[in-house]
């Protein structure tokens, strides 16, 4: 499939954690969080940006503050993307604070066109996230590169740790491959379809390639999607690379739980929610209770 600016997002992200200088990796402790703006915001632009993040003049001193720039974006992007797609500026932003234990990840967008709030909690938790407010936002409508490196340096910096190559790669693979998908099957339909998956895959310990088709295949019948015989190929690929990773059970109960609690706030109808719904949320069930008991 034809790669789409969403590319962009997790490739800066996936290269640019593991090189984060150890500055990052000492931030004080006693700050409420982390804010990485784009490093080429105008002044009225990184107004606009922090009512977004809803962060006062007044109350920055709270915060570690950073900035992605963009040619960072171009070291490490350029080899996947075409110069004209990655762009000129770095605008996107993103305010990262430490959740309450359980709590999962949260995530809000906004002005983030190319990737659903849905998108980003998946592959962060992939990428290691555990319990993390993350905000992303823009001065206007733009893709969010900038705001995704941001946001994996500010984990690095808040939870004192740094991602091994095998993690960072499995995430960065995730969240393409799921903007991907989102192109021919919806960006909601896609976020819950690579969820429940890995999910499944994880939580049945399926490691032959023929049990996670199985999973793949039963998992897009019970989301309402159709998936061509690459789509899942690419699936394939990724649940085998991602069931590989030492993904612990309580960062994918968070992940699930937030997937869980997106769909039960969807608008839908009766008949789709006695279908899809009900049979995620019965999947996640059953999942929480074989883990956790």
């Amino acid at each position: 499939m034809k790669k789409s600016l969403l590319s962009v997002l997790v490739a800066t992200a996936v290269l640019l954690l593991s090189l984060a200088p150890a500055s990052y990796v000492s931030a004080d402790a006693a700050k409420k969080g982390y804010i990485s703006f784009g490093a080429d915001l105008k002044d009225e632009e990184k107004q606009e940006v922090m009512k977004c993040l809803q962060v006062a003049p007044a109350t920055m001193a709270q915060y570690t503050e950073d900035t992605v720039t963009n040619e960072e974006e171009h070291k490490y992007l350029d080899s996947y993307l075409d110069q004209s797609v990655i762009g000129t500026r770095a605008l996107s932003s993103v305010k990262v604070e430490p959740g309450d234990a359980g709590t999962g990840i949260r995530v809000e967008t906004y002005n983030i066109t190319f990737c659903t709030a849905e998108m980003y909690t998946n592959a962060l938790a992939t990428a290691g996230f555990t319990d993390a407010k993350v905000v992303v936002a823009g001065p206007f409508e733009i893709s969010g590169t900038a705001a995704l490196v941001g946001s994996m340096k500010a984990y690095s910096a808040l939870k004192h740790v740094d991602l091994d190559e095998t993690t960072l790669d499995a995430a960065n693979n995730e969240l393409v491959l799921t903007g991907e998908l989102g192109e021919s099957i919806g960006k909601n339909e896609a976020a819950q379809l690579v969820a429940l998956v890995k999910n499944r895959v994880i939580s049945g310990n399926l490691s032959s390639e023929e049990d996670i088709k199985k999973a793949i295949k039963d998992a897009a019948s019970e989301v309402g999607v159709n998936l061509d015989d690459t789509q899942v190929q690419e699936l394939t690929a990724l649940m085998t690379k991602i069931k590989g990773l030492n993904l612990d059970a309580e960062a994918i109960k968070n992940q699930a739980k937030g997937i869980y609690d997106k769909l039960k706030s969807m608008d839908i109808d009766p008949d789709k929610a006695r279908g899809f719904f009900g049979k995620i949320g019965l999947f996640f069930k059953n999942l929480w209770k074989k883990i956790f008991g």
